[in-house]
């Protein structure tokens, strides 16, 4: 289909290459870069960091000292909630520069990643906004003398591996229901489609707390 796609649609500019960990762009430890390719004319769109065991490492860490000792895991649902819903907005008031970003790194009709990708990525994230503030727990009945109740508590980091071909709705499909529950992630984008998620979360700054992205073609290593 790549072949098909509108010739077009214009490239974004590439301002983010680099792993995302503990809110700021680095270089991968190794120094090592790999190409992302437009598979519309295989020609290279850019270089990218090539993470690696290291630096999953440094990733975990930093998601792991988030939801220790940060902010998100402690806010009350409305409040990550409301927070989410703003993702939302800014995802809508960027569908253009997403949408082209899903076309031309992932070989897709700039239309379809406009019209339904896009949109549903931010409907995603709003219906999990929506949720973050009714995940209750249960009373128990007990004999007399004695209370028993469930308490829903977030677990920790999340590890989400994403695909290829919906790379931002698979995204949100993964980060947003453990936002909404108060974790935080460390996340590995197809290497073939790895620059969408790198945007978005430049968009959302105050985000950079939570979301730890790490783009690697040799992330599991032996």
């Amino acid at each position: 289909m790549g072949s098909h796609c509108e010739s077009s649609v214009k490239i974004p500019p590439i301002k983010f290459t680099k792993l995302f960990i503990n809110g700021n762009f680095v270089d991968s430890i190794s120094g090592k870069t790999f190409d992302t390719i437009d598979p519309r004319t295989g020609e290279v769109i850019t270089k990218v960091s090539l993470g690696d065991r290291e630096d999953v490492d440094l990733a975990v860490k930093a998601a792991r000292h988030a939801f220790d000792y940060g902010p998100w895991p402690r806010m009350s649902g409305s409040e990550r909630g409301r927070m989410m819903m703003k993702l939302a907005d800014l995802i809508e008031e960027n569908v253009e520069e997403i949408a082209a970003l899903d076309a031309v790194n992932g070989g897709k009709l700039f239309t379809l990643c406009k019209a339904i990708d896009i949109p549903g990525a931010a409907r995603t994230l709003r219906y999990y906004a929506g949720a973050a503030d009714k995940i209750h727990g249960t009373v128990l009945k007990m004999s007399k003398g004695l209370q028993g109740y469930t308490l829903r508590e977030p677990i920790g980091v999340v590890g989400s591996i994403i695909p290829w071909n919906f790379p931002t709705t698979m995204f949100f499909m993964k980060a947003a229901p453990a936002l909404a529950a108060g974790c935080t992630l460390v996340v590995k984008p197809a290497e073939q489609t790895c620059k969408h998620e790198i945007n978005i979360n430049y968009h959302a700054g105050y985000y950079t707390i939570v979301i730890k992205i790490n783009i690697s073609i040799s992330i599991f290593v032996k």
